[in-house]
């Protein structure tokens, strides 16, 4: 019987991250290897510690991206956009002024102190070749590097990138200003304007100067810092994720703003990942009581329910800004939103009544722990209602317009029933 418990705990394992794509998966397929390996050896003492460990290293991981490009090329607008920080805010990267420094600018993330954002001198600015530019601007230090242009890219950001490739390190070319550059070829050519063959001819241009020194054709994203979910940009995180090691990309997927629902989703994943690996480390193998009062549970997880809040775009600061600009409190939006709801009962129908009906969605869904044999806690399945509640409002708040004129789908309409 304890085998065949642990064969049962191995394949739940396995089947549990294959829901995940590639680029959302925060461990490594050698580490589920590894835990499913133990598992189905009965050895759940070494499966469990393989997840701490990897717990661990996610939860510490540290993020470095360095910017690089000229003056003038848009650096600062992009590095406070990956940060969540506007323009005029304390601390943002300052823009519209000419570089002078040929130091190193590091930049924290808003709301996760793990990212810094380095902003580098462009090449040109300096006097240093390739390798030694690298080696000044302590290369060894990033995770990935991202090279900034307004126009097409250079020869120097060429040279550049193959001294990068040389050191197996990842780089990206990113092209910024497309939104201007549309606005502008539009206004000078209305009759003859075709947004696709701009873009395309921009491309072009871009890549030109480098195919000559680069093996291949790098791919370049064309984007828009003050439109992020436009164009190349969110490729250009899709990329970003699949480019760094699984453990890095939980901090990564938390820093990215909710301006996509592929971003919001992402997001969904990742902590979805992280709380079931957090329930096995806890030893949460046991059935749930659903009988009584769940107010135990709900006072241990209030911290964290305002943290998904805040990972989605959910925290009262956030909503403030966007309640003003359709000039309502914050009370009043509030109306508009599931989460908010989510403890009061309505109709007679308490949070733990919302909770069964919800694990019983879960499980028609996916076969869930009862096709495996296996139940979480109540605080598993309380931290994945959190989740769902607050992606789907964040989701909801992409169409902000038809949100308050009830007009978006079904969610807004006619919610499933485990909400009622």
């Amino acid at each position: 019987l304890l085998l065949e418990g642990a064969m049962a705990w191995a394949s739940s394992f396995d089947a549990f991250f294959k829901n995940f794509k590639r680029e959302s998966k925060i461990l490594s397929e050698e580490t589920i290897i590894l835990v499913k390996h133990y598992a189905e050896k009965n050895e759940l003492q070494e499966a469990l510690s393989v997840i701490c460990n990897a717990l661990a290293d996610i939860e510490n991981a540290p993020l470095n991206i360095a910017v690089t490009g000229e003056t003038g090329t848009g650096k600062s607008t992009f590095i406070n956009a990956l940060r969540g920080v506007g323009q005029e805010e304390e601390g943002a990267a300052a823009t519209g002024v000419t570089e002078t420094t040929m130091e190193r600018t590091p930049y924290l993330h808003s709301k996760f102190p793990q990212v810094t954002i380095w902003d580098l001198p462009g090449i040109g600015s300096t006097s240093f070749p390739p390798e030694n530019y690298l080696t000044e601007m302590k290369f060894g230090e990033y995770d990935f590097f991202i090279i900034i242009s307004a126009t097409r890219f250079k020869e120097n950001d060429a040279q550049l990138a193959k001294a990068i490739e040389k050191m197996k390190m990842n780089f990206y070319f990113a092209r910024t200003k497309i939104d201007t550059d549309l606005y502008n070829e539009q206004r000078s050519k209305p009759r003859t304007f075709n947004k696709e063959n701009v873009l395309r001819k921009i491309r072009e241009d871009c890549s030109k100067q480098l195919k000559g020194v680069l093996s291949g054709e790098p791919r370049i994203f064309l984007i828009s810092s003050f439109d992020m979910s436009d164009f190349d940009f969110p490729e250009l995180e899709t990329t970003l994720l699949i480019g760094l090691p699984a453990y890095k990309r939980h901090i990564f997927m938390l820093s990215l703003q909710s301006v996509t629902e592929a971003t919001i989703n992402l997001k969904r994943d990742s902590l979805k990942q992280k709380v079931f690996l957090e329930a096995l480390k806890a030893g949460a193998l046991a059935t749930i009581p659903l009988g009584g009062l769940i107010r135990d549970e709900l006072e241990n997880l209030d911290e964290t329910f305002n943290l998904y809040r805040s990972y989605f775009g959910l925290d009262d600061a956030s909503l403030e800004k966007i309640a003003e600009d359709f000039n309502m409190s914050v009370n009043e939006f509030k109306v508009h939103l599931r989460f908010p709801h989510l403890f009061t009962e309505k109709k007679d129908v308490s949070l733990e009544d919302k909770l069964r009906k919800y694990i019983g969605h879960i499980s028609s869904i996916t076969g869930g722990p009862v096709a495996t044999g296996f139940y979480y806690g109540k605080t598993y399945y309380l931290q994945n209602l959190f989740l769902d509640t607050a992606a789907n409002d964040a989701i909801a708040l992409l169409n902000k317009e038809e949100l308050f004129e009830k007009k978006v789908g079904p969610y807004i309409s006619k919610p499933p029933d485990y909400w009622e």
